[in-house]
């Protein structure tokens, strides 16, 4: 589920392994490149934390993370 933090959608992803993380960014990347709308996120291991907000109107949710957001949890 994605919170509503800090004018942010957040959200953290666990997998089994870093391979695993990795892969997933990876998927996320391409998406977001599709849609010219990325990520502000951090990778620790098995662990993914993503934080989306649209810098070029303020730094506030918008319809483009929304719109990413479920993009990325199409993956899952």
């Amino acid at each position: 589920m994605w919170r509503e933090k800090n004018n942010q959608l957040v959200k953290s992803f666990e997998f089994k392994n870093f391979v695993e993380a990795f892969s997933f960014m990876t998927k996320v990347a391409l998406i977001a490149e599709k849609q010219n709308h990325h990520p502000e996120w951090t990778n620790v291991y098995n662990k993914v934390d993503i934080r989306l907000s649209t810098h070029d109107v303020g730094g506030v949710i918008t319809e483009k993370d929304r719109k990413l957001a479920k993009a990325i949890d199409k993956l899952l």
